[in-house]
């Protein structure tokens, strides 16, 4: 009886086992195999716990008798039950041997119940049933067009993680049908416009509607990725095929570092400083200044300052980088913080790489436009915004926050020379250029904040003249940063009056109206700018309105002292009535001798001689609890109260 119980309760459990196994079957093929190899291996290990049984029976003289098999059953025997032998014995050993089977069947079952439990049978169920819903959920192939092929996928990110690594992420709407099943990682160089045919993939990796790739960044290598493209590609037909828009790295400072912003202010004002006069910067209360950083003045053909970078070694003169650690040190020590201009005057023949091919020959201007058309010249600006953005943030020697590349882009004619040619080739050079200065800079400090100057000439139609009008440039800069990655970029305006020495800029001008397409934008309408760079698609990579200083802002004393400071005092308060003016830059403490000449313009505070003119106390009090009494007078020269 009491064997009937056994072997009955053993049939419930294989059965409840057996149904598992079907179940696990029918929710997934994976689960199918590992079901099959965990049978086979309770089959081999259920085979050597008989056998060990028959090794105990056999060793022991309890055999199991003939006329019984191994689950109890009785079955036709001619054994020696039926010869008449000892029956107590017969009982006994038939005792004996229930009880070591018993005991061995309870073994094996406790070993079963280890390697085939209900969770383990449960989660083998949760796993086919995952494979099988991610097969039933998997994105359909879509067949690309030549309409849609080229924006298949999305680059959704392209950004430093863990300083050292690249990661691209991409997603698409379904599964684009290609050679195989994998989506491929491309680099371009700044200057390409499409992968190379020769060019072999980074990596890949498998299609899906959400995926990514990840490499290695190598920074201030040879080899470095910090200014490439990324491009996402299929393998159609046995050739590599593009099925997205190239995008650059968005965060280059997640591998910086340094982390100086600047120090913290209670005013907007600053100055173009007199490097002879700089003393009286702390009694004038300035809190920015701008300062020139002109090539030809910090390159060396050999010694001096050596920096290797992307495999190549630069040189700079030791004495002008002392002169300038002197400078912005004592600057930053009197509250100062400095925005350095970044010029490339460098002669085209000593320095070709720096200068764009388009620009090494018949310049009518004092600067070129920047090379980012050519390996060498990636290279060359990549090391030099490297190496300034390191020396001047945080390493001892002046700390500089902000950093303006070029002078007045728009102004192709006068400050930002390269051969003529329609307003979106010329803006595509110097946008490609910038974002080269930008990842530099940020990869060393990654507070540190870069700007594109523009001029005031807003829609003037300067293309009769040579020039560009600065909203198209900034339009097209703008669309190509978003287009290829949005980063933090600032903006640098100069608002002065148009024509310059028309020191009442509030004044009825043809020049100037309150709309978005006023040919020019002075103070008098500065909210033109300002709302216009309120634009979404102008936004920043947060979505918020970008930086925007005044890097040049001045009026002539030539039409009376108290013309130029009643002008500046209400420019002052425009700038700040208006809210998105981070800083303001008066061009100059000290008369330019050289610019009166040539242009009749004495924009100083000063003197040629340092004497001190009547703008000097208006600029020195315009933001302490003496405003009102130095401003006063200029009421009645603008015709307001303000």
């Amino acid at each position: 009886m009491n064997k009937r119980k056994r072997k009955m309760r053993t049939g419930k459990k294989a059965r409840r086992n057996q149904r598992a196994v079907i179940l696990t079957c029918v929710a997934s093929g994976i689960a199918i195999v590992l079901v099959a190899v965990l049978a086979g291996f309770l089959i081999k290990s259920h085979n050597d716990t008989k056998q060990y049984v028959e090794i105990l029976q056999n060793e022991t003289g309890t055999g199991l008798s003939k006329g019984e098999d191994a689950g109890g059953e009785s079955v036709p025997s001619g054994g020696e039950g039926e010869d008449g032998g000892d029956a107590e014995g017969s009982d006994l050993a038939q005792a004996d041997k229930e009880a070591l089977f018993e005991e061995n069947f309870e073994l094996e079952e406790e070993k079963n119940s280890e390697y085939l439990s209900a969770d383990t049978i449960e989660s083998i169920v949760r796993g086919g049933q995952t494979v099988s819903s991610a097969l039933a959920n998997r994105p359909a192939s879509v067949e690309m067009t030549a309409e849609n092929r080229a924006t298949f996928a999305k680059i959704d990110s392209c950004n430093i993680v863990d300083s050292g690594k690249v990661k691209v992420a991409v997603s698409s709407e379904g599964i684009p049908k290609s050679d195989d099943k994998y989506y491929y990682l491309f680099e371009e160089a700044t200057y390409e416009d499409s992968i190379p045919e020769d060019r072999e993939p980074l990596a890949k990796t498998y299609k899906n509607e959400s995926t990514s790739f990840s490499v290695d960044l190598n920074k201030g290598q040879a080899n470095s990725r910090l200014f490439s493209k990324f491009q996402v590609a299929v393998k159609l037909d046995g050739k590599y095929v593009s099925v997205s828009h190239a995008k650059y790295i968005t965060n280059p400072g997640a591998c910086a570092g340094f982390s100086y912003g600047g120090m913290s202010h209670n005013s907007i004002k600053g100055i173009l400083p007199d490097p002879l006069r700089i003393g009286e910067l702390a009694d004038l209360g300035c809190e920015y200044a701008t300062y020139n950083i002109p090539l030809s003045l910090i390159l060396s053909k050999s010694g001096g300052t050596s920096y290797t970078y992307g495999g190549v070694t630069y040189h700079f003169n030791s004495q002008i980088l002392n002169d300038y650690d002197n400078l912005f040190r004592r600057l930053n020590s009197m509250g100062i913080d400095v925005a350095a201009i970044v010029l490339n005057n460098a002669s085209p023949s000593a320095y070709p790489e720096i200068t764009h091919p388009s620009a090494r020959s018949g310049s009518t201007a004092p600067y070129y436009m920047f090379n980012a058309a050519d390996d060498s010249g990636v290279k060359a600006l990549a090391a030099i915004g490297s190496f300034l953005a390191n020396r001047y943030s945080g390493s001892g020697h002046g700390n500089v926050s902000m950093w303006i590349i070029a002078n007045e882009v728009n102004a192709r004619r006068e400050y930002n020379y390269m051969s003529h040619v329609d307003v979106n080739t010329y803006t595509t050079a110097f946008t490609r250029a910038f974002r080269v200065f930008y990842n530099a800079i940020k990869s060393q400090n990654s507070a540190a904040k870069v700007y594109i100057p523009i001029d005031q000439r807003w829609t003037y139609n300067t293309e009769k003249t040579g020039d560009y009008d600065a909203k198209d440039v900034i339009d097209i800069f703008a669309s190509q940063m978003s287009e290829y990655g949005n980063i933090d970029w600032g903006l640098a305006a100069h608002p002065y009056s148009f024509p310059n020495d028309a020191t009442a800029f509030w004044k009825a001008n043809k020049y100037v109206n309150h709309t978005v397409s006023t040919p020019c934008i002075t103070m008098d309408n500065l909210e033109v700018l300002t709302n216009y760079m309120r634009q979404e698609s102008m936004l920043d990579s947060q979505g918020r309105v970008r930086s925007i200083i005044l890097s040049e802002i001045g009026y002539s004393s030539t039409s009376g002292q108290a013309m130029q400071a009643a002008a500046f005092a209400y420019a002052y308060v425009k700038m700040e009535q208006n809210g998105y003016i981070d800083a303001l830059m008066l061009s100059r403490q000290t008369d330019a001798a050289d610019e009166i000449a040539a242009l009749g313009l004495a924009l100083g505070l000063q003197t040629t001689g340092g004497h001190h003119k009547q703008i000097y106390d208006v600029f020195k009090y315009i933001d302490t609890s003496r405003r009102s009494e130095v401003i006063s007078f200029a009421y009645d020269i603008v015709g307001k109260t303000f």
